[in-house]
């Protein structure tokens, strides 16, 4: 059978170290500050679990047959890769993509991983073994599996032994026999409360003699000396799920990862004391372009999901069919469909990697490009149709059980085709959405979880065919001379 949600959740009751508010959590699924969320993230196992949905969103796993989530997949050919695509989408729908960093993700990078071994293999066959049978047991057990993969951020200006801590930054301390043993922190552990497994990697470039920062590795989440420490919790602030419906079910927290001298066994390591092979493992490998090629399809979900929220706030306030707003809506939804013209692009030009299939670096880089900058405009569109209605609110779902106050909604919440409750509950979803805490975490999210734009556009720069778009320029400068075009001039052509 596959995993289920309870499966999930009872996984979570394994001793991590998380930390809130000044103290430690005795249980992750039962605290206020993430409960709503590691059950919403249950519910996707719950989904994948019923028996109209497990033909859609899993397979027999090589090695066991059980069923594992298609997220495990590695695409040999077109099809297979729509399968694949059709079955993150169905997922993303569960939590309309407000959750950037569910389990298909990650599980997506792994997978770039394993399509890309070869480059383990001829740098050091055990660490290629070691990803190969780690793979394999993620895989089999279904877990799922976040990543911190960026140094803290410190001072920007300074190499990142030049912190005034060597450990600042994740470090091998020591190795032996049985494995390494790491020291200092990572960010951002998104999801890291309610994941069983989390993957460390060393992605920014190294100077000489950092070589010991150039490392990537796989712990569970109860790992001896691994700590968490989350940001402020929006669940744990939400009055109710009427007042914040996203925030209060969708927020999967945000962690700083803490490494105390944690120890990693050789058959978790899959990268050690090379900047080249580290990196390589997402740009050379497809680890990088499945990963995203994942957050498109997800980001995909969440247009479609803010398009329909831009118009219910313009049908709410009776505006819909004012030329100006249906230009607007026009807008707002020929971006959607970009992006998910995006998506369908990647599939199509997919290249061959060994014998898998993966989106083009090039595709998913410039897809990261324009979306990065797009949604903050549509955020911005979706302000402009609500105007004040996202302020003119009541406080508090309990509002609505004062008499007196009940009585000032229905005479102030006006609207043509919704009762006042109905009108509040759009509106709180709205400001949920684009202004609330949660919604500006959103913001930053997407602009910054695939690193900052410029750093896409270089990589963007860099990943473009610029032979055969100069090519076809030298064709045509090719194609006519000045001597002749003189010769053509004084002819009277």
């Amino acid at each position: 059978m596959p995993k289920n949600g309870t499966r999930h959740l009872e996984s979570l009751r394994d001793g991590r170290k998380i930390f809130i508010n000044g103290k430690l959590v005795d249980d992750v699924t039962t605290h206020p500050a993430f409960r709503n969320t590691t059950h919403s993230m249950a519910s996707l196992y719950d989904f994948q679990s019923a028996p109209e949905n497990v033909e859609r969103m899993t397979f027999e796993s090589p090695v066991t047959g059980e069923r594992v989530n298609r997220q495990w997949h590695l695409p040999s050919n077109y099809d297979e890769l729509v399968t694949r695509r059709q079955a993150l989408e169905a997922w993303s729908e569960v939590h309309f993509g407000f959750m950037g960093r569910a389990p298909d993700h990650v599980a997506s990078t792994l997978a770039g991983f394993m399509m890309g071994i070869d480059l383990l293999e001829d740098h050091d066959p055990a660490r290629a073994g070691a990803l190969h049978d780690y793979y394999a047991y993620v895989r089999d057990n279904d877990h799922y599996v976040t990543y911190v993969i960026v140094n803290p951020q410190g001072d920007r200006s300074k190499a990142t032994s030049d912190q005034g801590d060597e450990f600042h930054s994740v470090a091998v301390v020591d190795e032996d026999s049985e494995g390494i043993t790491v020291k200092g922190a990572k960010m951002l552990g998104t999801g890291t409360i309610m994941c069983n497994e989390v993957l460390v990697a060393s992605l920014l470039p190294l100077k000489e003699g950092e070589e010991h920062y150039a490392v990537t590795f796989a712990v569970p989440m109860n790992a001896k000396g691994l700590k968490q420490m989350c940001r402020r919790s929006y669940e744990e602030s939400a009055s109710s799920v009427f007042d914040n419906p996203l925030s209060s079910r969708y927020d999967e927290n945000d962690a700083i990862l803490y490494f105390d001298e944690v120890k990693v066994p050789w058959e978790r390591v899959f990268a050690l004391r090379d900047p080249q092979v580290c990196r390589g493992l997402f740009h050379t490998a497809p680890g990088h372009a499945m990963q995203n090629y994942q957050s498109m399809i997800r980001l995909m979900v969440k247009m479609r999901f803010l398009v329909g929220i831009a118009r219910t706030v313009a049908e709410t306030t009776g505006v819909v069919n004012f030329p100006q707003v249906r230009e607007k809506l026009g807008q707002l939804s020929s971006e959607a469909h970009m992006i998910e013209a995006l998506v369908y692009g990647m599939e199509v030009s997919a290249r061959q990697v060994g014998p898998y299939v993966a989106p083009t670096r090039s595709a998913v880089i410039s897809a990261l490009v324009l979306a990065q900058q797009l949604y903050p405009k549509v955020i911005t569109t979706i302000r402009e149709l609500a105007g004040g209605g996202l302020i003119m609110l009541p406080s508090d779902v309990s509002d609505f059980a004062n008499p007196e106050l009940a009585d000032l909604i229905h005479k102030t919440q006006k609207s043509s085709v919704y009762p006042p409750e109905d009108r509040v509950k759009a509106f709180k979803l709205a400001w949920d959405a684009i202004g609330s805490e949660f919604g500006s975490r959103h913001t930053t999210y997407e602009m910054f979880y695939a690193a900052p734009n410029f750093m896409n556009q270089t990589m963007a720069f860099d990943s473009y065919d610029w032979g055969r778009a100069t090519g076809m320029v030298e064709r045509m400068l090719a194609s006519y001379d000045l001597e002749e075009s003189l010769a053509d001039s004084k002819n009277g052509q």
